[in-house]
């Protein structure tokens, strides 16, 4: 089922994601739901806060085109236990339709997580996966591109979003 994706300024965004605590077969729909949404929007990650739902659970598919197969990857209570090199990524973000901004992230991460089954794993991650990683683990905690913007970008941003959310309230 695909499910209505919160948009900025919605200010259930910025509440932090709760430790997943039970697996069972009602996360395993609601991961079902998070994929159809997040290939529906068209997207590479979908964190649980961004559909209103306050776990730390996030998913991401990097494949590329329609000639990659999927490589959906699913993150439960995950932690980024370390991170180095610096890169600059030109990212978007299904909360915040048609921005696009330059952000700041680390060029790689090893982040340690659950699977679907609560088991544990650990991923060294470079590339786009590192920066989706990083990007929906902001999600979890709250926190949104638009905090790694100057003053002035996140001002512009925020009145592009603001007015956005007026005009569909308007509809």
């Amino acid at each position: 089922m695909i499910r209505p994706i919160l948009f900025y300024p919605d200010k259930r965004l910025r509440e932090p994601g709760k430790e997943v605590e039970v697996f069972d077969a009602e996360l395993h729909q609601l991961i079902e739901d998070m994929a159809e949404t997040m290939y529906a929007a068209p997207g590479v990650g979908l964190a649980a806060p961004q559909l209103g739902i306050s776990k730390r659970l996030f998913i991401v598919d990097v494949a590329n085109d329609d000639e990659e197969p999927s490589d959906l990857r699913v993150f439960i209570n995950p932690e980024i236990i370390a991170a180095e090199g610096e890169t600059v990524f030109n990212e978007g973000c299904l909360s915040f339709p048609g921005i696009r901004e330059d952000i700041d992230r680390a060029e790689r991460i090893t982040v340690k997580a659950f699977d679907t089954d609560g088991k544990p794993f650990e991923l060294e991650a470079e590339g786009l996966l590192a920066i989706a990683i990083q990007h929906e683990t902001d999600h979890l905690n709250g926190e949104l591109m638009i905090d790694h913007l100057s003053v002035l970008r996140r001002r512009l941003v925020h009145r592009a979003m603001t007015k956005r959310a007026a005009a569909d309230a308007a509809q």
